[in-house]
């Protein structure tokens, strides 16, 4: 991993405070932090948030893979494969994906890779307020191989654990386009650990990936819709997929549909943290839950990880924007179309 530098310059102590004079491993990292908590974001990275620390117990909700923080554009030569390039450098923590959700895909005779165009790309940033009770930061990017603009807005309020984002993604051409949007967040220890609860509001659904993501197999015996917590495993035992299992449980993927809201919880009632993530359901109809508890040991765990991840999605399946868009989920966007999202999350202590 690299280093963190600071090239120094007056920044407040106290309240909301922004730190934009880091670097690691030659990447820019603009740090927003208040009273509770500590959210790291790297713009030359996709702008991903790499660390999101409550600071009252010192606690770092994100997965951080066994790989850590790197650089992708330092060895541009050496990973340079469109299957791969996303994992190679996966950091863990929460990405954006966009226009392509899974492995690569053509669309309107462009390629993409893995997660598509934004993910690892180069953003712009800009402070918008930065006082004592509130700071906010723009993010903006241009995708090449698809005609687009994204900017998001990250705001911490003093004394908050909650983080509010506001985006949007425009359509720069006089073409029709189809794209895959989502929020690739994912969770792992300290804070994920075996007994910890997923609760969703409403009467949701289990939408089992159409094949296992592992050699060894899968958690589910097959590929029919369930109502929430629970799907049929192999012997047609019921599965709770609302707890979190033990290390050495079975690879899974999941799509969580019917969203009545936007919303779910993630408590570890052993240490009385929880995160709560708020959406707007209505473009992100989707959640997918992604599970890796160390059972596979292939490319690119080899048994290493125990992580979620519990991911507001546009589209489904992860399978590539071309295979969404014939199953009719991708959002269509219309010629210089602009569609908006918004999407809080906050980390606090429960009350189990």
């Amino acid at each position: 991993m690299g280093v963190i530098t600071m090239m120094y310059r007056k920044q407040r102590n106290y309240g909301c405070r922004i730190h934009d004079r880091y670097e690691w491993d030659g990447m820019r990292v603009v740090i927003m932090e208040n009273e509770k908590v500590r959210v790291g974001i790297l713009p030359d990275k996709g702008a991903e948030i790499f660390e999101f620390l409550y600071k009252p117990m010192d606690l770092d909700v994100m997965w951080l893979s066994p790989n850590g923080v790197q650089n992708p554009h330092r060895y541009p030569g050496a990973y340079a494969n469109p299957s791969t390039n996303f994992v190679d450098y996966y950091t863990g923590g929460w990405q954006e994906v966009f226009p392509n959700g899974g492995p690569p895909s053509r669309m309107k005779g462009a390629y993409f890779g893995q997660h598509g165009e934004v993910s690892q790309a180069p953003w712009d940033y800009a402070i918008l307020c930065d006082e004592p009770e509130r700071i906010e930061v723009a993010f903006t990017v241009h995708t090449r191989k698809y005609p687009f603009r994204l900017r998001k807005v990250l705001r911490l309020n003093k004394n908050s654990g909650k983080l509010f984002i506001r985006e949007e993604a425009e359509n720069l051409s006089q073409a029709e386009l189809p794209a895959m949007w989502g929020h690739h967040i994912v969770f792992g220890p300290p804070f994920l650990e075996p007994d910890c609860i997923i609760r969703l509001p409403g009467q949701p659904v289990i939408i089992p990936h159409d094949e296992p993501t592992s050699r060894t197999g899968r958690r589910v015996g097959g590929t029919a819709v369930s109502h929430w917590p629970y799907a049929d495993g192999p012997n047609h035992e019921k599965i709770d997929f609302s707890r979190i299992p033990p290390p050495g449980t079975k690879s899974e993927m999941l799509y969580i549909g019917n969203l009545q809201e936007g919303a779910y919880t993630l408590t570890n009632p052993r240490i009385g943290a929880q995160v709560t993530v708020t959406w707007d359901h209505k473009t992100f109809p989707y959640l997918w839950y992604w599970q890796e508890y160390g059972d596979n040991m292939d490319y690119p765990w080899y048994g290493r990880t125990y992580n979620i991840g519990l991911e507001p999605f546009s589209s489904m399946p992860t399978n590539g924007l071309q295979t969404a868009a014939d199953r009719g989920t991708t959002l269509l966007f219309r010629a210089q179309e602009t569609k908006r999202f918004e999407l809080t999350f906050e980390v606090g202590e429960s009350k189990e």
